[in-house]
C-alpha cells in the first residue's frame, strides 16, 4: 500500500478533477493504437486494456490489486521510446497527445516507473521531460501532484534542479516542449506552500536577479529603494568571496539565479518577434490551408506566447515573486514589445492581447513592491505628476525640440495620443538618446532600441496617466451584455479541457493587497454570474420560436416560461450625472407585457415579481431564412438565436392593467387594502444600468451604432434563488470604494504573508486569563482527562485544595496550551508554535505544568423550574476542549471537523461559554446552508442562552424545527408577548406588597416601582439579616416577597437554616432582578411603534447572537451598515464550502470605529478534505481556482488549526475507509460500546462491500447527452438490493441511494418508480448525488460509481471522503472494480474494499431486519453472481412473501409477531417520498437535505440538471 500523507501540505493542493466529455459514438475495434496516434474519442476500458501502452505498463510497472509487481529491470531506452513515439506532437495548439498521457497516468507511469528509477545524475532528457508531462497531467486533472515525490526529498530537489538546468544540455526543444516546460514552471510557482518546491524556485526571483538588469535600470532601482543598497553590496561581497574561494572570478552570467528568467523572457520575445508569423508551416509544408489567415500564424507559437504571458502574470501577482522581477520585466520592456507585435492586433491573437493587458495591469499595480503597502489613488497621482514634472524639467533643460511639451500643463499631455504627438518631433537618434541614455528606461543594446515606434511606446507607457482601478470598477456595468457573454476567452463554455490558458485572474495562496483580492473576486464572480445568465438565455429563447413575419418584423410562434414578448418599452427619465461623474445618476424605463397566454401557476410567478428583482431585456432578430445545418455549425450562439442585444435592469415597481401597485413592501399599501392584480397587462418600472446606458448612447453619438433601447422585444426573468448576483457585486464594489479595514491582527495572515501563527490566540493581546467554563465539563474526571499534559490542581476561592470538586469550574489558562494546536507537518513556518511548546514541555522533564482550577457553587438561579439553566450533556474530547479554549480567546481559530466528529456541538459550546464570559459582546454566526444554520440554532436553544438574545435572519427561519420563531418579526412579537406577561407579574408583585396595581401599566412605571419599592425593600432586608445571622427563622419571618413566591412548586424558605434560607432568598431576588431586567429590555419595543423600527432595534441592540447564511450577509451588507449593525465575534460553520468572497464579506458588515476594526474573534469551522464550494463553470473552477475556500487557503498557508479526532457516526470498520485522510481520526467510546455497532447487518455477510458490476446488455456507462453519465446495470442492481432490504424489513427511511452523477440519479429514480411503486414498496429516504448529500448521513448507503471508462471526478479524493463517510451501519459500493482499483489517489480506500470478495455476499438464513450475529462473522455466505441473479432472488423473495400473505388469510390464529411489520404494504405510503421518487429535475431536494437560502448566490448549484462538480452533465 503506498504511503499516504493524510494532512500534509502537498496532497490536498487542489483536487478539482478534470472531466471531459467523450462522445458516445461507436468506434471500430482496434487491437492497439499505432505509435504517436491518439485513441478515438469513444475510448473504452477494453480499448485501454488492449492498447500498446497498457501492455507495456503491464509488463514493466503496473501493480494491479492481488497481482505480483513486474520484475523487469528499469530500461531508459523504453522511456526514450515512449517519449519519442507517444508523447511528442508537432504543430497545432495541442502540446501533448492527451489520450496517450491519460493512459500513462492511469497506469501510474510516474509513481511506479519514472520516479522510483530517477537518478538526478544519470537521468536522460526524455526521462526528465516525461516526468514533467506526467506532473502537468496531474495538475490538469487537479489531483495531488507532488505527493509521490516525498518518499525521497533529496532526489526531489535533484529533480527540480535538473528541470531548471534542462535547457543547458544543448538540446533544442521544440515549441511544444517549451510550452510543456513553461507549464511545469507555472505549476511550480503556484505551489509555494510546498517547502521543497518553493525553496528551489524562489531562488530564481531573489535579489541576485538584478545582476541581469541594464546598468541604468539597476542605478534607477537602487536610487528608488535606498534601503536595498546595503543588501546589494552584501550580496556582491558574498558572491565574490565564494568565487575567490573556488579560485575563479565572479561571473554573474554563469549563475542560474541570474540568467534563468532573463533567458526565458528573451526566448519568448524572440519567438513572438520571428516565429509566430510564418508564411508556411515547417512541420507540414504540404498541408492545404484553406484560410489565408492560417498562413500567417503558427498556433503552437501562439499557445506558447499565451502561456508565457500567463507565467509572468502569475509571478507579478504575488509579492515574493514580484518584488525583484518587476524591474527586469520593465527593463526588457516586455509589455511595450507585446503591444507592438503583429500577434497583438491579429484576429488569432485576441486572447494574447487580453493577457498582455492583464500583464500591463499587474506590472503597474498600485503597491510598494518592497514593503507591500497599498498605494492610494492620491499616492499614484502624485507619483505620476512628479514623474511628468521631472520629465518636463529635463526636456526644458536638455531637449530644445521638446520645449512645447516642457511648457504644457500636465492635463494636456495625460493621454497617450497627446503625449505621442508631442514626442513625434524627435528623430530616431534623439529618441534613442532620450530613452536609453538620459532616462535609462531601456538598454542601448536592446534589439528594438532603434525602432521609433518602440521608443515612443516605452515613453508613453512610462509617463502616461493610468486609469485608477477604482474608477475602472465604478465605470463597469454590473450586468453582462451580449459581447462579454459569448467571449470564449473570458467566459469559456462548459467543456474547458484545461489545455489552454484564459484571460482570467487566479485565486492562489497570496494577494498583493486587499484591493487586489476584491478585484480578482469581483471579476470572477461577475463572470461566473455571466455564465449562468448565458445558460438561462440559451435555455429560454429557443422556446419562443422567433421568425420574421410578412411585415418584416420579429414575431414569436412559441412561448417560454421565463421569457415574455414586450408590448411597449420606453425610457421615462434620465437624471443628471452626480458631481465628478459622466454617467447619469439614474435611468428609469417602463416595460409593458402581457401574461394572457400563460396558465395560472406561471401567471402567479410573473405576478410575484417584486422590487429589486433583476430582469433582462433582449433584442431578438432572427435571420429571414432558417440557417442550414452547415451555417448553423459555423455560426455563433447569438447568430443561431438571432440575439442582438442583452441588457439587465432592476425592478422599481410593478403595476397591473389598472395601474394599481403590486407587491409593495414600502408600506404605501396597507395589508388589509391589498387586492389581487387586475387584467392581463403588467407594467414594470425598471432602473437601467447607468454605466451601460452611458456607453451605449456614447457609441450611438460617436460611432453611429444602432439604438439598443429601441430594439428590445423580450423580457426575461430568472429563478429568484439564482438571481442575486447584482446585490453581491454591489457589496464587493462598495468594499473597493471604502477604506477597507480588516483587523490588524488578521491583515497579513489574510493576504498570505508573515508568520502563519500570528493570529493564533497565544500571540494575541487582551486574553481571557480566567475562563468560567460553566457546563462544559461533566465532572472533575472529565476535566482531568481534557488536560492530559497538565497537572490539574483544584483550589477553592481561599486558595486551599478542594478534596471533592464538582462542576462548574473556573480555569486559569496557561499559554503553553498552544501545543494542542496543529499546523501542517513539513511546513517550516507553521510548525514554530508547536515546536516551542514541545521544548517548553521538555524543559520541565517529567514534572507536568500545573493548571489551576477553581470549582465554585453557582448562585441559586431562582425558585421556578424555568429558572434552572439548561445543561450540556456532551462529554467533549480533549481536542474539542482545545477548540473551545481557542474559540473563546481573541484571534483566529480554525477547527477541522472530519465527518461525525461533533463540529456543531463544539461550535455551540464556544458560543455558550463566550456568552457567559463576555456578556456584552455580540456574535455573528454564518453558515453556507439554511440546514446547517437551523441545526446550530436548535442546539444553541438547548444551552443556557436566553432565547430573547437569539436572532435568525434570512429566508430559512421558517424551517427551524422549534416552537419559537427566531425571525425578526417572530422575536419582536415574542418580546411584546413577554412584555405583557412580565407586566402582569409586576402587578401580582404589587398586590403581594399591598401597593396599587397600576405600577404594571408600562415598562417605565415598572422600572420606577423596582427602584422605589422592590430594591429598597431588598436592601432593608439585607441590612437586617446582617445583624441576625444567628436566628434560623429570621429569613422566613422577614423575607419581603414571601407572598409573591407562595406559588412555587416547592416551599422556598423553610426556616430550618439561616444559610439555606438566605441562599434561597437570594435566588428569589435573582428571579425578580431578571424579570425587571427583561422589562427594561422590552421598554424600547414599547416606545418604538413601527414594526420595522422594532425589528431593527432588535437586530442592532438587543440580540447577542445573530445568525444568517453567507449569501444573506452579502446581499444585505448595505442595510446592515445603514442600521449601524455591530458585532465582536464571527463564527463560521461549513467554511470550507463557502467561496472566498462569501467568507470575506461577513467580516466587514459593520462600519469601522475610529479607523479600527471591532472584530475580536474569527472562528472558522470546516473540513477541507470534503467537497469545496460549488462553481458551475469548469474553467473558473480549474483555471482560476475559484472554488478555493478561504478555509482551504489558510490551511495551505500553514496557519495552525485544531483537528477533531474522534468520530461518533460510523462503525469503526467503515470509518477506516476514510480516516486515512485525517491526521489521527479515532472513534468515540460509544461507537465501540453501543450494541447497534456490534451487530451485523441482517441478510448481508459484510457491513461494507465493493460489488463488481459487469456490462448489462453489453453496455457499461452511457452518456445520452454530454456529461450526463448513466449505468443501467448499476441502477438495476442497486434497486434489486434495495427491494431485498425492504423485503427483509429494513425501514425505507434508514436507506439512502447515492451516486456520483446526476444522470444516474434520475435513472435510479426511474427504476425505483418502475419496480417499487407498482409493487407497493416505499421509495428510499433519499435518491441523490454524493455532493448533495454532504452534511447528511443515514444508517445504510447504497452507492453507484457509474463510470466504466475513466474514473472521472471521483478521482477528487474529497468526493471519495464524502461518499465513504455518509453510512453509519452499512455501505455497499457498486462499480467496475478493474477500473477503480488502478486509481493511485483512491488506493488506500479501494485496497481495503478489495480485501473482501467483489461479489455481493448475502446471508439468506436471516429473514428479519434483526440479527444477533456479531459484525465480524459472515454466517453462511451466498454469493450473487450478477445483476440477473439478484433480480431472480428478489422475485423469489417476493413470491415467498405473497404466498405467506395468501396463507395468512386462511388462518385466523396468525401471530401478531408475524412478518406483517416487514411487509412492503405496511411501509409508509409512497407520497411521503414523492420528492425523491418523481421530483421535477429543476426542483431542489426536500426532506432532510440542506435547504438553501432564497437569496443564495450559489443556489443555482442546486439545479438537478447540472452536476455537482458543474461539469458532469
Amino acid at each position: 500500500m503506498p504511503k499516504v500523507y493524510g494532512t500534509g501540505p502537498y496532497d490536498f493542493r487542489r483536487h478539482r478533477v478534470a472531466e471531459y466529455h467523450i462522445d458516445n459514438q461507436p468506434a471500430p475495434p482496434q487491437a492497439s493504437a499505432p505509435p504517436g496516434v491518439s485513441l478515438s474519442g469513444s475510448i473504452t476500458l477494453l480499448e485501454i486494456q488492449r492498447d500498446r501502452l497498457t501492455k507495456i505498463a503491464a509488463a514493466n510497472w503496473s501493480r494491479s490489486a492481488g497481482a505480483d509487481p513486474p520484475v523487469r529491470p528499469f530500461d531508459p531506452d523504453l522511456v526514450k521510446e515512449i517519449y519519442d513515439t507517444e508523447l511528442l506532437v508537432s504543430g497545432g495548439r495541442k502540446t501533448v497527445p492527451l489520450h496517450r498521457v491519460m493512459i500513462l497516468e492511469v497506469s501510474q507511469y510516474l509513481e511506479n516507473y519514472l520516479w522510483p528509477n530517477f537518478d538526478p545524475e544519470t537521468a536522460t532528457f526524455e526521462h526528465v521531460m516525461s516526468m514533467i508531462l506526467m506532473v502537468n497531467e496531474k495538475f490538469r486533472e487537479n489531483v495531488a501532484a507532488w505527493i509521490c515525490f516525498y518518499d525521497r526529498k533529496d532526489a526531489f530537489k535533484g529533480f527540480l534542479g535538473r528541470v531548471l538546468r534542462l535547457k543547458e544540455q544543448g538540446r533544442d526543444l521544440s515549441i511544444a516542449e517549451k510550452t510543456n516546460y513553461l507549464l511545469f514552471m507555472i505549476h511550480a510557482f503556484q505551489s509555494l506552500e510546498d517547502e521543497v518546491v518553493s525553496g528551489t524556485v524562489l531562488k530564481l526571483v531573489s535579489l541576485q536577479l538584478w545582476h541581469c538588469l541594464s546598468p541604468g535600470r539597476l542605478q534607477m532601482e537602487l536610487c528608488l529603494n535606498p534601503h536595498l543598497i546595503k543588501k546589494w553590496k552584501k550580496v556582491i561581497k558574498k558572491e565574490n568571496k565564494e568565487a575567490k574561494k573556488g579560485g575563479h572570478t565572479f561571473e554573474p552570467s554563469n549563475m542560474l539565479e541570474v540568467t534563468f528568467l532573463r533567458n526565458l523572457i528573451e526566448e519568448f520575445l524572440k519567438i513572438l518577434d520571428s516565429e509566430v508569423m510564418l508564411p508556411r508551416r515547417d512541420d507540414n509544408s504540404e498541408a492545404q490551408i484553406s484560410n489565408p489567415l492560417d498562413e500567417q500564424i503558427d498556433d503552437a507559437c501562439v499557445l506558447y506566447c499565451e502561456r508565457f504571458t500567463e507565467f509572468l502574470i502569475d509571478l507579478l501577482s504575488q509579492l515574493p515573486t514580484r518584488r525583484f522581477l518587476r524591474p527586469v520585466v520593465a527593463d526588457v520592456s516586455v509589455v511595450s514589445k507585446c503591444h507592438l507585435s503583429a500577434l497583438y492586433t491579429h484576429e488569432k491573437g485576441r486572447l494574447f492581447a487580453q493577457l498582455v493587458d492583464l500583464l500591463q495591469f499587474y506590472e503597474g499595480f498600485e503597491i510598494d513592491d518592497h514593503d507591500g503597502t497599498q498605494l492610494t489613488d492620491d499616492d499614484v497621482l502624485l507619483a505620476h505628476y512628479s514623474r511628468l514634472q521631472a520629465f518636463q524639467l529635463l526636456a526644458f533643460k536638455k531637449i530644445p525640440k521638446l520645449m512645447d511639451l516642457a511648457l504644457c500643463n500636465i492635463g494636456s499631455i495625460h493621454k497617450r495620443a497627446d503625449l505621442s504627438k508631442k514626442l513625434s518631433v524627435l528623430s530616431a537618434e534623439e529618441l534613442k538618446d532620450l530613452v536609453c541614455d538620459k532616462l535609462k528606461l531601456v538598454s542601448g543594446e536592446d534589439p528594438c532600441a532603434d525602432r521609433v515606434d518602440f521608443l515612443i511606446e516605452v515613453l508613453v507607457s512610462f509617463f502616461g496617466k493610468r486609469q485608477s482601478q477604482r474608477e475602472a470598477i465604478n465605470a463597469l456595468p454590473l450586468y453582462p451584455n451580449e459581447q462579454i457573454m459569448w467571449d470564449e476567452s473570458v467566459v469559456p463554455s462548459i467543456n474547458y479541457s484545461g489545455e489552454g490558458c484564459l484571460a482570467l485572474p487566479k485565486l492562489n495562496l497570496q494577494f498583493l493587497t486587499l484591493h487586489d483580492y476584491l478585484l480578482r473576486n469581483f471579476n470572477l464572480f461577475r463572470l461566473e454570474s455571466t455564465y449562468e445568465i448565458r445558460e438561462d438565455i440559451q435555455e429560454a429563447v429557443p422556446h419562443l420560436l422567433a421568425y420574421i413575419n410578412s411585415e418584416g418584423e420579429t414575431a414569436f410562434r412559441g412561448w417560454s416560461r421565463m421569457a415574455v414578448p414586450i408590448k411597449e418599452f420606453k425610457i421615462t427619465q434620465v437624471k443628471q450625472p452626480n458631481v465628478g461623474e459622466v454617467k447619469p445618476s439614474s435611468v428609469t424605463a417602463e416595460v409593458t407585457f402581457s401574461i394572457a397566454s400563460y396558465k395560472s401557476h406561471i401567471r402567479s410567478e410573473w405576478n410575484a415579481l417584486k422590487e429589486h428583482d433583476v430582469l433582462f431585456l433582449l433584442s431578438i432578430r432572427p435571420s429571414f431564412e432558417p440557417l442550414s445545418a452547415e451555417e448553423a455549425a459555423k455560426s455563433t450562439v447569438p447568430e443561431r438565436l438571432g440575439l442582438q442585444f442583452v441588457r439587465g435592469c432592476e425592478i422599481i415597481e410593478i403595476r397591473d392593467e389598472e395601474g394599481v401597485l403590486m407587491n409593495d413592501f414600502t408600506g404605501r399599501i396597507k395589508r388589509d387594502e391589498w387586492k389581487p392584480p387586475k387584467g392581463e397587462l403588467r407594467t414594470v418600472t425598471v432602473a437601467l444600468d447607468t454605466a451601460q446606458y452611458h456607453m451605449d448612447v456614447t457609441n450611438i453619438a460617436e460611432k453611429g451604432t444602432e439604438d439598443v433601447y429601441g430594439s428590445f422585444n423580450i423580457l426575461m426573468r430568472r429563478k429568484p434563488k439564482e438571481n442575486n448576483f447584482k446585490a453581491i457585486l454591489e457589496s464587493i464594489r462598495d468594499l473597493m470604494n471604502e477604506t477597507c479595514i480588516v483587523p490588524d491582527w488578521l491583515h497579513n495572515v489574510f493576504l498570505g504573508y508573515g508568520n502563519p501563527s500570528a493570529a493564533q490566540w497565544t500571540n494575541m493581546p487582551d486574553l481571557l486569563e480566567v475562563v468560567d467554563f460553566k457546563d462544559t465539563f461533566l465532572d472533575a474526571t472529565h476535566l482531568q482527562e481534557s488536560f492530559p499534559d497538565f497537572q490539574v490542581c483544584f483550589l477553592n476561592a481561599e486558595g486551599k485544595e478542594e478534596p471533592s470538586p464538582n462542576p462548574p469550574f473556573r480555569i486559569r489558562l496557561p499559554k503553553t496550551l498552544k501545543g494542542s494546536v496543529h499546523a501542517l507537518p513539513g511546513n517550516k513556518n507553521s510548525s514554530i508554535s508547536a515546536t516551542l511548546s514541545d521544548e517548553q514541555m521538555g524543559d520541565q522533564g517529567a514534572e507536568k505544568e500545573k493548571i489551576i482550577v477553581e470549582p465554585y457553587i453557582p448562585a441559586d438561579p431562582g425558585p421556578y423550574p424555568q429558572d434552572q439553566p439548561k445543561q450540556n450533556s456532551v462529554r467533549f474530547t480533549p481536542t474539542q476542549i482545545g477548540a473551545i479554549i481557542s474559540g473563546i480567546q481573541p484571534g483566529l481559530t480554525m477547527v477541522v471537523g472530519p465527518p461525525g466528529t461533533g463540529k456543531t456541538d463544539t461550535a455551540v459550546q464556544i458560543l455558550n461559554v463566550l456568552y457567559h464570559n463576555c456578556p456584552s459582546q455580540r456574535t455573528l454566526i454564518i453558515t453556507h446552508s439554511n440546514q446547517a444554520l437551523n441545526d446550530l440554532f436548535e442546539k444553541i436553544m438547548q444551552r443556557d442562552v436566553p432565547a430573547r438574545y437569539l436572532l435568525r435572519l434570512g429566508q430559512g427561519e421558517q424551517e427551524l424545527a422549534t416552537d419559537l420563531d427566531f425571525s425578526r418579526q417572530g422575536r419582536v412579537n415574542a418580546m411584546l408577548v413577554r412584555r405583557l406577561e412580565l407586566l402582569s407579574e409586576v402587578e401580582r408583585l404589587a398586590r403581594s406588597l399591598n401597593l396599587p396595581e397600576d405600577v404594571g401599566y408600562t415598562c417605565e412605571t415598572a422600572s420606577y416601582f423596582w427602584l422605589l419599592h422592590v430594591y429598597s425593600r431588598w436592601e432593608q432586608f439585607l441590612a437586617a439579616c446582617a445583624q441576625n445571622q444567628d436566628k434560623p427563622t429570621f429569613v422566613k419571618d422577614r423575607f419581603p416577597f414571601k407572598e409573591f413566591f407562595s406559588n412555587t412548586p416547592q416551599p422556598v424558605i423553610t426556616g430550618q437554616s439561616f444559610e439555606k434560607d438566605m441562599r434561597a432568598a437570594k435566588g428569589c431576588f435573582r428571579h425578580l432582578s431578571r424579570m425587571f431586567q427583561e422589562l427594561e429590555e422590552c421598554r424600547a419595543f414599547e416606545l418604538l411603534k413601527s414594526t420595522a423600527d422594532r425589528a431593527n432595534y432588535l437586530m442592532t441592540k438587543q440580540a447577542k447572537i445573530v445568525a444568517m447564511t453567507c449569501t444573506h450577509a452579502a446581499l444585505k451588507r448595505k442595510d446592515f451598515l445603514q442600521l449601524g449593525f455591530k458585532y465582536d465575534n464571527l463564527l463560521m460553520e461549513e467554511s470550507a464550502q463557502i467561496l472566498e468572497i462569501e467568507t470575506f464579506i461577513p467580516m466587514l458588515l459593520q462600519r469601522q470605529e475610529d479607523g479600527y476594526a471591532r472584530l475580536k474573534r474569527c472562528i472558522l469551522i470546516g473540513d477541507h478534505h470534503q467537497l469545496p464550494p460549488v462553481v458551475k463553470n469548469m474553467a473558473f473552477q480549474k483555471y482560476s481556482h475559484m472554488d478555493q475556500s478561504l478555509f482551504t487557503r489558510f490551511v495551505r498557508l500553514g496557519i495552525p488549526y485544531i483537528e477533531l479526532n474522534a468520530q461518533g457516526r460510523a462503525r469503526p470498520n467503515i470509518a477506516k475507509l476514510y480516516n486515512w485522510r485525517y491526521r489521527d481520526l479515532g472513534d468515540l467510546p460509544f461507537v465501540l460500546e453501543r450494541d447497534i455497532f456490534h451487530k451485523a447487518n441482517s441478510g448481508f455477510s459484510y457491513e461494507y462491500q465493493l460489488i463488481d458490476v459487469p456490462d448489462y446488455h453489453g453496455k457499461g456507462e452511457t452518456a445520452p447527452s454530454p456529461w450526463f453519465y448513466q449505468n443501467e446495470g448499476e441502477a438495476e442492481y442497486i434497486v434489486s438490493v434495495y427491494i431485498y432490504m425492504q423485503l427483509l424489513g429494513y425501514p425505507a427511511s434508514k436507506i439512502s441511494i447515492l451516486t456520483t452523477y446526476n444522470g444516474q440519479k434520475l435513472l435510479i429514480r426511474d427504476v425505483v418508480n418502475r419496480r417499487c411503486t407498482s409493487c407497493g414498496i416505499s421509495p428510499p429516504s433519499k435518491i441523490t448525488t454524493v455532493d448533495k448529500f454532504q452534511g447528511q448521513q443515514n444508517d445504510f448507503i447504497l452507492l453507484s460509481l457509474v463510470r466504466t471508462r475513466f474514473v472521472g471526478h471521483l478521482r477528487d479524493v474529497r468526493r471519495l471522503v464524502v461518499a465513504m463517510s455518509r453510512a453509519r451501519l452499512g455501505l455497499y459500493v457498486f462499480c467496475r472494480c478493474s477500473l477503480f482499483e488502478q486509481c493511485y489517489e483512491l488506493q488506500p480506500t479501494f485496497q481495503l474494499l478489495l480485501q473482501r470478495p467483489n461479489h455481493l455476499a448475502l446471508n439468506l438464513d436471516e429473514t428479519t431486519p434483526f440479527t444477533d450475529r456479531p459484525v465480524g462473522e459472515t454466517g453462511t455466505i451466498h454469493f450473487i453472481e450478477g445483476i440477473q441473479d439478484m433480480e431472480n432472488l428478489v422475485v423469489f423473495k417476493m413470491h415467498q412473501l405473497y404466498q405467506a400473505q395468501t396463507m395468512s388469510h386462511h388462518y385466523e390464529e396468525h401471530s401478531e409477531q408475524g412478518p406483517q411489520t416487514d411487509k412492503p404494504e405496511t411501509s409508509p405510503p409512497p407520497q411521503q417520498h414523492v420528492e425523491d421518487a418523481d421530483m421535477p429535475p429543476a426542483n431542489g431536494e426536500n426532506g432532510n437535505a440542506p435547504t438553501e437560502d432564497d437569496d443564495n448566490m450559489n443556489a443555482s448549484a442546486e439545479k438537478d440538471n447540472t452536476d455537482e462538480n458543474k461539469m458532469e452533465e
